[in-house]
């Protein structure tokens, strides 16, 4: 099992057993069935296909062959693997604003969610002396890259190209969109926040958090408030993911 970095940057192997499946010999047979068992393998973390990363199972087989190159085929598996519930998982509930402007309070039902659940929350509207004309309402995924990214925690960023004096990598990719909102509010103003996971179209995996030192994969809720100039008004919050069914 490996995870590699595209565009010809390093690849690391997890894990890797072999066997000899056969002696040297000749194959007289058209067709010949040779049985392998590998018994005892830790698939500690799941397959991933992202923008800079790949976490890939496969079985790679190589035929010898006396005075020519080798035969070789390698067959992918891809893995998922049952998370469990959190033992807590609080709601989420922060205000922010712009002074004398803007004042929003907004609150999601919990903060980890398994990848079919679907989020429940509000934005409640303290003060409005802006003119909204919409918000939206988006899931963010960050996918960070290289040697080292424990160093970096949870500075946000979301250029993909390496970090000041770090071979660290980000991407940054918007899964779906949606206006929650359209018109100006008024103080007191309650809006409801209703999103289901299960019909992102992009392929969810649970968040992984420096796996191996060398690459993490983090959700965000991304509010966004748009005037009537154009003008954005945003809030990240992070959320959790984990897997509660295969599939």
């Amino acid at each position: 099992m490996g995870y590699g970095v595209n565009e010809g940057r390093p690849h690391y192997d997890f894990v890797s057993l072999s066997k000899e499946l056969a002696p040297p010999g000749i194959l007289y047979q058209a067709q010949t069935e040779i049985p392998f068992l590998f018994r005892n393998m830790d698939k500690e973390h799941e397959s991933y296909h992202g923008r800079n990363v790949s976490v890939r199972y496969f079985v790679k087989v190589i035929m010898e062959r006396k005075f020519l190159p080798p035969l070789q085929k390698e067959h992918d598996v891809w893995v998922q693997l049952l998370g469990s519930p959190p033992a807590q998982n609080e709601a989420i509930k922060m205000e922010v604003g712009i002074e004398d402007c803007l004042h929003i309070e907004f609150e999601y039902e919990r903060r980890v969610y398994h990848l079919q659940d679907t989020i429940l929350g509000k934005i409640h509207f303290l003060l409005v002396r802006i003119k909204i004309k919409h918000m939206e309402l988006a899931v963010i995924r960050r996918e960070t890259s290289g040697d080292g990214i424990a160093a970096i925690g949870n500075q946000p960023n979301s250029s993909n190209t390496p970090e000041a004096g770090q071979n660290i990598f980000t991407e940054t990719q918007t899964l779906v969109k949606y206006e929650i909102m359209d018109g100006a509010p008024v103080k007191g103003e309650v809006i409801p926040v209703k999103l289901s996971l299960r019909g992102i179209p992009a392929d969810l995996s649970p968040t992984y958090s420096a796996i191996a030192n060398r690459f993490s994969v983090r959700y965000f809720l991304n509010l966004v408030l748009v005037d009537e100039e154009d003008r954005r008004y945003f809030k990240q919050q992070e959320i959790i993911l984990w897997r509660k069914d295969l599939g």
